[in-house]
């Protein structure tokens, strides 16, 4: 094990005067904590400062609030923010050796925090961190070779994201523009439409070390984007039940939305999921009414009318947050079920070709996380 410290310079970002932070594009932008998984900002900085916290594209930055990210930023001339780092290689590293290493590493650090507290991660920890490095050629044999699995991954999700782009396009065409409402369907308010709940709390002393997962926001949003959630966190079987006697299990078709942070993302329940999940951070809706579909749900709360909705919602509020109250004053045009249905039809296709991209990518994704675990423990 080696001292990361011995393998690279860890540059910290510096404070900048939040009173000089501007939205106009003409100044530079300025690096905040959100931003490093993306690799662009849309903050920027009208003020003065020193050039040493100047940034390259490519440059390798780390998150040290909430999840400890770290990645490639994009953008030349960007200002790099406190509680924002900067790693460079020495020249006994590879750099983008580090770059696995310390995602691996970080991730440790992030499951050791508690998820009721706020994660930090302090310089000291960062300073005292110790990695396995083998000589440098060898390192470089690995970086390639992960890098290289990355990319498949990367083609993949664009892959799949095309053919939801093509479902976005083919939901404006049967049901129109949500910002207006073009096809003047009847509108209700959601709770009108289906019920609007969440789960029972469980409480830290009910979670086990072993059972029934027990998801938190990070984990559905996982679930929707990889096609796995492995949360470490769970109930106990004899739980579960108590719960699914009393109906407090989501069923097939039950809707979870995402309630806290990133707002409005659904997940659709399958016939063979079986899991529980944080309440407050996670909304529930069930047992539809007047025709409605948990599909059209969905797919209704990716387009603007609805986003924008609740993006209204949040006037005055310092943290993103869809309560349930919220979530039952949402304005719902009803399309005919007949057209819902034929919708449906158009999704089901679609989703054929996207079964065959999500195995590749899931394989591609299982050969990688078994490398990292080879190569990183």
């Amino acid at each position: 094990m080696t001292k990361l410290t011995d393998l690279c310079d860890i540059q910290y970002g510096y404070a900048f005067d939040s009173g000089a932070f501007s939205d106009d594009e003409s100044y530079p932008q300025l690096v905040r904590i959100r931003d490093v998984k993306r690799g662009y900002s849309e903050t920027y900085y009208n003020g003065e400062y020193p050039e040493e916290y100047v940034l390259s594209a490519g440059d390798l930055l780390i998150g040290m609030d909430g999840e400890f990210n770290i990645a490639r930023w994009k953008v030349d001339g960007a200002l790099l923010n406190q509680r924002v780092c900067k790693i460079i290689a020495k020249d006994n590293a590879d750099e983008e050796f580090l770059r696995f290493a310390l995602s691996k590493a970080l991730k440790a650090i992030e499951d050791r925090t508690s998820f009721a507290t706020v994660k930090h991660l302090s310089a000291k920890e960062l300073n005292k961190l110790e990695i396995p490095v083998p000589p440098y050629e060898e390192q470089k044999k690995i970086s390639e070779i992960l890098h290289r699995l990355e990319k498949v991954i990367d083609i993949r999700q664009n892959e799949l994201a095309s053919l939801d782009e093509l479902i976005k396009a083919r939901f404006v065409e049967l049901f129109g523009d949500s910002e207006n409402n073009s096809k003047h369907w009847p509108v209700y308010k959601l709770d009108e439409l289906c019920d609007v709940g969440s789960s029972k709390r469980i409480y830290q002393e009910e979670q086990t070390s072993e059972g029934i997962p027990f998801w938190r926001i990070s984990d559905l949003v996982n679930k929707m984007d990889v096609g796995y959630a492995n949360s470490g966190l769970f109930i106990s079987q004899e739980k579960y039940d108590e719960l699914k006697e009393k109906e407090q299990v989501p069923v097939a078709g039950d809707i979870l939305v995402t309630s806290r942070g990133t707002l409005g993302r659904c997940y659709i329940i399958s016939e063979t999921d079986k899991f529980y999940f944080q309440d407050g951070m996670i909304s529930w809706l069930s047992k539809y009414k007047h025709g409605i579909t948990p599909l059209y749900i969905k797919h209704l709360f990716m387009t603007s009318g609805l986003i924008r909705q609740i993006n209204g919602m949040q006037a005055g509020s310092t943290v993103a947050y869809l309560s349930i109250t919220m979530l039952k004053k949402l304005d719902i045009m009803l399309p005919d079920s007949g057209v819902q249905l034929q919708f449906a039809e158009f999704v089901k296709q679609v989703d054929k070709s996207k079964v065959a991209v999500q195995k590749s990518l899931e394989e591609t994704q299982t050969l990688f996380d078994s490398l990292m675990q080879e190569y990183f423990g």
